[in-house]
């Protein structure tokens, strides 16, 4: 993505996309992280291309809680494995006994996900190369390192890790110690806005573009960018970062720590500003990626527009599943398993593709319901509108749904608000965007699409659907 920034003006459009395709060997799921680099590689020498070789600056974004191992020289040890590899069963189970869950919540304020870094992290305990390893970076330090030579550890995805303490926004001894984590192969840890590097220059050999170019640490963790993307005004906001995952909850100045909060599941991952992110992670939209690719495969594939169509003439809440099930983290055969699971809580299941795709948002709808209420709640943060944005800011029917379960306006998009807040936190380190992230997003609420929802229907029916998940309780 290639943006402008400047004067009361912003602008933004993509330059160059690749694919990121996951490969499984040997019975394990790596990432193809050479591929992306190359990829990465060529969107800079797409975007020099459209500026004559010059830019003002590189920001990277990416997924939360992989990494890569390198050797004492520097060198990759073997491709990242990516996190819905099965690798980490039983591993929760393993660090638990060292360090009782409601003690590593009270220490870090992370929700449990069974794919977190400290749990992966003990997944490669007996593995050789963790013992050859001298450096761990995460995926987008490591694309960082690669461009500039320079290692660091970004604070916002850090703090995915399971190893931060949110009060001190540090390390916390104390949990790599329980894990087993040596947390001397961390490289020094940067905070959005620092400087991370400038490329080297076989990078700029290699895109064309003439240096200097410096590098700067953005919100790194992709819902971090996200949130910082968020048009709102004022703080009584709540969010909702779509795509592959929901990523649902409040913006705070300190982390919930208690044990209400952790029963609920929510996570305190820091944000751009000294900000806390206060969210709960739910399946998203990759409930809906997973059947379009399994109709696909199996011959019979779906164009989007059209079956969302269909979707919402579908029976509204007919069938609902709980959207933040572990039983749906691995790939494949989602239909079928969409249809399990309205079988096993004595639901009728889908008849046909668009009745699937209308129990998928049905649910997400229901799930941010919940998230957002139980942010209220336990935050004590007031909440007079829901901002979606993200790709699922583009699903008309998903946004409304939302509003109609929550009982809130909906204002969605921009679609590309993690790029966008990558963007704004390079302009603010440059000082093109003074002011920090009131001003920043008074500047796309000034320059970005936005279309609102009303609330409607009655949010009864919402929850007889949500006490259907939960033995008949709302």
């Amino acid at each position: 993505m290639l943006a402008s920034v400047g004067d009361g003006a912003l602008s933004m459009r993509e330059v160059h996309r690749f694919p990121n395709e996951p490969v499984r060997v040997g019975g394990t799921l790596y990432w193809d992280i050479l591929a992306l680099y190359r990829g990465v590689l060529a969107g800079l020498r797409a975007a020099g291309r459209e500026t004559g070789g010059r830019l003002a600056g590189v920001g990277i974004d990416s997924w939360a809680v992989d990494y890569g191992l390198l050797d004492a020289s520097g060198a990759l040890l073997g491709n990242p494995v990516h996190y819905r590899d099965g690798r980490t069963e039983g591993m929760a189970e393993r660090v638990a006994r060292r360090l009782p869950p409601a003690e590593l919540y009270a220490a870090t304020g992370i929700q449990h996900l069974p794919f977190n870094t400290v749990y992966q992290l003990a997944a490669e305990r007996d593995v050789p190369r963790l013992a050859a390893a001298r450096r761990l970076l995460l995926i987008p330090d490591l694309i960082a390192y690669w461009l500039t030579g320079e290692a660091g550890t970004e604070l916002t995805n850090a703090s995915t890790t399971q190893l931060i303490d949110p009060r001190t926004g540090d390390w916390s001894p104390r949990v790599a110690e329980a894990a087993g984590v040596d947390l001397g192969l961390f490289a020094p840890l940067r905070r959005p806005g620092d400087p991370a590097g400038t490329l080297l220059p076989e990078v700029l050999a290699e895109t064309g573009l003439t240096g200097p170019v410096p590098v700067t640490a953005v919100g790194s963790h992709d819902t971090a960018s996200a949130v910082a993307g968020v048009p709102a005004e004022g703080d009584r906001f709540a969010y909702i970062a779509t795509g592959t995952w929901s990523l649902a909850g409040v913006e705070l100045p300190a982390p919930v720590l208690g044990e209400d909060s952790r029963r609920a599941n929510f996570t305190n991952e820091l944000g751009v500003d000294g900000t806390v992110r206060y969210l709960r992670n739910i399946m998203g939209l990759w409930l809906l990626q997973e059947c379009l690719r399994h109709w696909a495969a199996a011959g019979t594939p779906y164009e989007l527009g059209p079956l969302l169509a269909e979707a919402a003439r579908a029976p509204a809440l007919r069938s609902v599943v709980d959207a933040g099930d572990p039983e749906f983290i691995a790939p494949g055969g989602m239909p079928d398993r969409i249809a399990a699971a309205c079988r096993r809580t004595g639901q009728p299941e889908p008849r046909d593709a668009a009745e699937t795709v209308r129990c998928v948002l049905d649910s997400l709808a229901l799930a941010h319901r919940a998230a957002v209420a139980d942010a209220r709640r336990l935050s004590g943060r007031a909440v007079d509108v829901v901002h979606i944005v993200g790709g699922g800011a583009h699903n008309e029917l998903l946004c409304q749904l939302t509003a109609d379960a929550c009982g809130l306006p909906v204002v969605a998009g921009p679609a590309e608000a993690a790029a966008l807040g990558n963007v704004m936190v390079q302009a603010g380190a440059a000082g093109a965007v003074p002011g920090g992230l009131a001003h920043a997003r008074g500047l796309l609420r000034a320059t970005q699409p936005l279309r609102h929802h009303e609330p409607s229907g009655d949010t009864a029916v919402w929850e007889r659907a949500a006490a259907r998940l939960t033995g008949g309780r709302d």
